[in-house]
């Protein structure tokens, strides 16, 4: 698995909506609130979208390396396989876990995650699964210096406790592009991961998921950092379009899209025009992530 991230070609599928994010995520589907009259249900059909992408003929290691999921999908089975097991033994598509429990309210200019007082059994189920690896993450709203210090210091602190649980954390302090500031911020930001980056022992692998920045290959002594395993872009907001010309730009990037990849997917497609649209989807996003 880390040599697949390390080396290999094609981004992450970032599947890892959660609880407030679900029904936003479900309407893009094409299911209204109407197709589920409970929580319960709601998951439900969260998981049979996720497993319909995860089955699909195009969604396999060849182009999609990896894919973050939420906790209660990974302990769902697809075809009586624990979705996370099912990733990799049948599609070799390196599975990560979400492990944050969402923002914190805004101060200086951030957003910290909240606490997270169930790491270490999410850490302990991600290992029984065979999850390689976690993501978490914080926002960052203005060119604050002091807030930026303190994302990047909460999600370093965090990692270390990841890395001693046996995994590779995704660290995202994700800049919010709609920012007046955001130029600032990336520029904060690149400075403050590259000293925490350094710091860290040499035995330590760490990977980083940030926004597509304003200067075109600002990140490029992250791509090339050793304790770095991979810098992933999300995309944001951006149409998968956008995204993808911006990405392109930044040698050595790759793609982390949610709400980008499944654009234009909805439950009402057929499985051969859904497959056919997901595929298209992947391409579109894979050429984007190895220019």
């Amino acid at each position: 698995m880390l040599q697949q991230m390390r080396t290999g070609k094609g981004f992450i599928a970032a599947l890892d909506q959660s609880g407030g994010s679900t029904p936003k995520a479900l309407l893009q589907y094409g299911l209204d609130e109407s197709s589920y009259s409970n929580e319960s249900e709601m998951f439900d059909r969260i998981h049979e979208m996720r497993s319909r992408l995860i089955k699909s003929p195009s969604f396999n290691g060849n182009r999609v390396m990896g894919a973050i999921l939420f906790e209660m999908t990974m302990e769902r089975t697809i075809d009586g396989i624990g979705t996370a097991e099912y990733l990799w033994s049948k599609k070799r598509v390196v599975p990560f876990l979400k492990v944050d429990n969402g923002l914190a309210t805004e101060a200086d200019g951030v957003q910290l995650m909240k606490p997270i007082p169930e790491l270490g059994a999410r850490i302990a189920a991600a290992n029984k699964h065979g999850v390689f690896g976690t993501k978490m993450r914080s926002v960052i709203n203005l060119a604050n210096p002091k807030g930026v210090e303190a994302i990047v210091k909460q999600q370093f602190d965090i990692g270390r406790e990841i890395i001693a649980g046996g995994l590779v954390p995704i660290i995202e302090p994700e800049v919010n592009i709609k920012s007046a500031e955001k130029a600032e911020a990336e520029e904060l930001l690149q400075k403050s991961l590259i000293e925490y980056a350094n710091n860290l022992s040499g035995n330590h692998n760490i990977m980083l998921k940030l926004s597509i920045p304003t200067k075109t290959n600002l990140y490029q002594e992250l791509v090339s950092h050793p304790r770095i395993v991979r810098v992933v872009a999300l995309s944001g907001g951006y149409s998968r379009d956008d995204a993808n010309k911006l990405l392109a730009q930044n040698a050595g990037v790759i793609a982390s899209f949610s709400r980008a990849l499944v654009e234009g997917l909805t439950a009402q497609l057929s499985d051969s025009d859904f497959d056919k649209a997901l595929d298209t989807s992947i391409q579109s996003i894979y050429d984007a992530s190895i220019k």
